[in-house]
């Protein structure tokens, strides 16, 4: 039965990079109509529009289907500090298009030199080299920015992937130094199923699996430093992805 099951996920991981191209391609230029907006916020807002109708179908497809639950934790009028834990490549298209309202995610700038798809990722994210300091300095600044323009800022604070046997591993502090000098809350959102879908052990290989997002009431940050308030948001995100991992 593993053989077996192995050639299906290998099988269907080649449907689920087929679909994703092709959905991706039916998408692109109403994506790109953002640009036209003179207010960066709309505009940004509608590009996120647009990704969650690209993932709503693209999920749909691949039998990877998510239920999202907390999204009454974002008060109208308020921006947050989002952050995710990050199990897998799935993580990534399926974070930021859930989140309500207009929001960029840090990304890795490396991505955005891929043909086509690098103008899309480029426009959702504030990019950044984390090997020069020059570049986390720049994007650090960056993100203040789009706090201070009022959009949510999209951040995996464990950095990668999750490789170790832990259901989560030790967050950065960046998220939350970020949160400590904007004075703004940290909201989370807990993550489950692209483990089984998407197994970091295992290469090109994707499973049908019902995903979950789950947005936990938001972390102020006033009165408390980076580490604290790291240790605090940790705590109740690992309880949370294990209870709902049984």
């Amino acid at each position: 039965m593993t053989a077996i099951k192995n050639i299906f996920a290998r099988i269907w991981a080649a449907w689920g990079l087929v679909t994703f191209i092709i959905t991706f391609l039916m998408i692109f230029i109403p994506s790109m109509f953002a640009h036209l907006f003179k207010d960066p916020v709309k505009g940004q807002k509608y590009f996120i529009f647009i990704s969650r109708i690209w993932m709503n179908v693209w999920l749909q497809l691949i039998g990877c289907p998510v239920t999202i639950t907390g999204r009454e934790n974002f008060a109208a009028g308020q921006n947050y500090i989002v952050v995710f834990n990050h199990n897998a490549l799935l993580d990534v298209p399926l974070s930021a298009p859930y989140v309500p309202g207009a929001n960029k995610t840090i990304a890795k700038k490396s991505f955005a030199k891929a043909p086509l798809f690098g103008f899309f990722y480029k426009k959702g994210s504030v990019l950044v080299d984390r090997k020069s300091e020059h570049s986390r300095v720049k994007s650090f600044e960056s993100m203040k920015r789009v706090l201070r323009m009022g959009m949510h800022m999209c951040i995996y604070p464990e950095g990668t992937r999750n490789r170790t046997n832990e259901p989560m591993k030790k967050f950065y502090d960046g998220a939350f130094k970020l949160a400590v000098d904007t004075q703004k809350a940290v909201l989370p959102c807990v993550i489950t199923g692209t483990k089984k879908a998407m197994p970091i052990n295992k290469t090109f290989y994707l499973l049908p699996t019902r995903l979950t997002m789950s947005f936990l009431p938001p972390v102020p940050s006033e009165g408390l430093n980076a580490r604290t308030l790291n240790e605090k948001v940790f705590v109740m995100m690992r309880d949370i992805y294990v209870e709902k991992s049984r």
